[in-house]
């Protein structure tokens, strides 16, 4: 080995080791501050562009799911009103009977006739309430159709069709109202109930699979992109350990030189 002041290869080799040491200190502790192995395009193209394109379809879902809850709001308001309804039919159908007794009193029969205007009057009270965020599938005035999203990828909605509850109810809500009159409200009724049960399951089950997706995406995307972080730990302390070394070994490097003076003694 020659002996030189111009070129201390030792020192330079030293520095070199030390130098990557501490790139790849500083990529673990980049690894524990973040909990990414894959921050960004630099660290690993192929993976950083998948997970880029994945973390787009979990924006896309979560849309997709604030149309269903928007949705299964207005769903869940008409089912209230409709079932609400549903319990004041029965109750006016059992006070038309009671008052077509003909053994009662005219005072009877008026108390029950008021009775029925006021079921009739908070029936009609309860489709005109039973709306959300200005959607309103009950009541005649409405347009209140709901085309929720099923996919961010496609075009396909899930539709719940607006109902003319009043119209459904026919002459069940005038005056002078007989038993005749429920046989085509009752029919009605057993429909609107039908339709407005099955659009509020077919919602949950589509908000249940859209939050079950979007969850397999979410692992998807930390099983490209998250740190070990148990194994980020092992690694930061060896090479920390790593580079104490390396700086003890550059220190004496850097003291070959002075060894020269002693030839000159």
């Amino acid at each position: 080995m020659a002996f030189s002041v111009n070129t201390n290869t030792g020192a330079m080799a030293a520095l070199q080791n030390l130098s990557a040491t501490n790139r790849g200190l500083e990529t673990t502790q980049s690894r524990i501050n973040t909990g990414l192995r894959v921050s960004g395009t630099k660290d690993d193209s192929a993976s950083y562009t998948i997970a880029q394109k994945l973390r787009g379809d979990v924006g896309g879902l979560a849309a997709v799911t604030s149309s269903l809850s928007r949705a299964k709001s207005t769903v869940d308001v008409a089912v209230a009103g409709v079932e609400q309804i549903s319990d004041l039919m029965n109750q006016m159908k059992s006070k038309v009977l009671e008052g077509s007794d003909a053994g009662l009193d005219s005072a009877s029969k008026a108390q029950i006739t008021a009775d029925v205007s006021a079921i009739q009057n908070q029936i009609k009270s309860i489709i005109k309430s039973s709306s959300f965020n200005g959607t309103n599938l009950l009541d005649s005035g409405g347009s209140g159709a709901i085309a929720a999203l099923k996919s961010d990828v496609t075009s396909d909605t899930l539709n719940v069709a607006h109902r003319n509850l009043e119209a459904d109810l026919g002459s069940t809500l005038t005056s002078g109202v007989t038993m005749g009159d429920f046989a085509t409200a009752e029919s009605n009724m057993k429909s609107a109930l039908s339709t407005l049960g099955s659009a509020a399951r077919q919602i949950d089950g589509q908000l249940s699979f859209t939050s079950k997706l979007s969850d397999v995406i979410e692992s998807g995307i930390g099983n490209l992109v998250d740190a070990d972080l148990a194994k980020e730990s092992a690694k930061l302390q060896a090479l920390q350990v790593k580079q104490q070394l390396g700086l003890q070994a550059l220190s004496i490097a850097n003291q070959a030189p002075q060894s020269i003076m002693s030839l000159f003694r």
